[in-house]
């Protein structure tokens, strides 16, 4: 993209250095396009989604569509790996259980799609895994891990600065208007960036940055409301602390009518020395990102704490670290993909978007390109129609 203007440019402007603004600005440097990747803070910054070393990587969920994807995923992430010369995915397994989570469906999903698994009796997993209290039958796939959240960021804006992207961290976007040739976004300190194309990878920011996006009104408001939530996430220590016994435990999704609640090995922020245990979806609701505090409910805690002593007999039921974390999700849980005038909103929602990290990229540059078609369910008439 040419121009007289002193402002920096490139053809395309991803909005946003998470999983899916890493992962997009890397495809797009990787295909040979001019990009730049602008960061309000750092790439995973402490206070947003990507941030930590410890998500899960699974393959089960009630949907075909989405446990294709995974499969697809892995690809990328083995791509990944090699490229950048490390390790991402540690493997750990993972079990699935609970009255709400239909062990038995989920292993016909996987077979469906390849994936190794086995169905096991309660009795089965308790002397398997003897640190988990279950309470239905269950789903285990050894091919599920931990992925290192931040060190995948690292590694896919490493990528894209190799394949020519520029990267431009301490730079918040405050508002973008259309030019004669693109558009120009500024920042709340005034600088600016020009662009012939934008993809917006804000997160939990997406809500306060649409409003200064210059999109068809009618698109706008096709975009479903996004709950943001200030989650909280707990580490509590594993009683036996011998290095196989900790290797052993898996991550687990555990879904009760009472309590809905997952966990896994903690990662290096961690000191790998015990289980992060969360309850989905209990955090505080905000309107954005912008509004999170970084303070442990202490109600939340005491909830939790309760669970694990109920449900996790091999954790010492306090825990010696606890964070907070953004969490934001469509109200069907289905990502956002979609463009208009050469702007595309990406959100994958933090709620169980890392797994998909390097594969996003590949699906938004084919969107914004006009390479291929993003998958429908991710277009904003799917959602409108599922809401309807």
């Amino acid at each position: 993209m040419s121009t007289s203007s002193q402002s920096p440019s490139a053809e395309y402007v991803v909005i946003g250095a998470g999983l899916a603004g890493s992962s997009t600005a890397w495809r797009l440097a990787q295909r040979g396009y001019e990009v730049a990747l602008l960061e309000r803070k750092v790439p995973a910054a402490a206070d947003a989604s990507s941030h930590g070393s410890a998500r899960i990587f699974r393959y089960a969920y009630p949907d075909q569509f989405y446990t294709d994807l995974v499969v697809r995923a892995r690809t990328a992430w083995n791509e990944l790996e090699e490229a950048s010369g490390s390790q991402l995915i540690a493997p750990h397994g993972s079990v699935d259980y609970g009255p709400l989570r239909n062990p038995r469906h989920l292993a016909e999903i996987l077979a469906n799609s390849g994936v190794e698994h086995e169905l096991l009796s309660a009795a089965e997993a308790r002397n398997r895994f003897n640190g988990i209290n279950f309470d239905t039958e269950v789903l285990w796939h050894p091919g599920a891990g931990v992925l290192d959240s931040e060190r995948s960021v690292q590694a896919m804006v490493a990528q894209a600065k190799i394949h020519g992207a520029k990267i431009e961290t301490q730079w918040p976007v405050a508002s973008v208007e259309a030019t004669a040739n693109g558009y120009k976004l500024t920042s709340s300190d005034g600088r600016t960036y020009l662009a012939s194309k934008i993809i917006v990878t804000a997160g939990g920011w997406l809500p306060e940055l649409l409003g200064n996006l210059p999109l068809p009104s009618g698109f706008l408001r096709s975009i479903p409301t996004m709950d943001i939530y200030q989650e909280n996430a707990y580490h509590f220590p594993y009683r036996d602390q011998d290095p196989e016994a900790r290797l052993a435990w898996p991550t687990y999704i555990h879904k009760d009518p009472a309590f809905k609640s997952y966990g896994l090995p903690g990662g290096r922020d961690a000191s790998f020395r015990g289980q992060k245990v969360a309850e989905y979806m209990a955090g505080h609701r905000m309107d954005t990102a912008s509004q999170q505090n970084g303070q442990i409910d202490p109600a939340n805690r005491e909830r939790v704490i309760e669970y694990v002593k109920k449900y996790l007999p091999g954790l010492e039921p306090t825990p010696y670290a606890e964070t907070t974390c953004i969490f934001s999700a469509t109200p069907t849980e289905d990502f956002i993909m979609d463009e208009a005038d050469g702007i595309t909103i990406l959100s994958p929602c933090s709620g169980h978007g890392a797994k998909f990290g390097p594969l996003l990229g590949e699906l938004a540059a084919d969107l914004a390109t006009g390479a291929r078609e993003t998958p429908e369910l991710f277009r904003l008439a799917s959602h409108a129609k599922a809401m309807a």
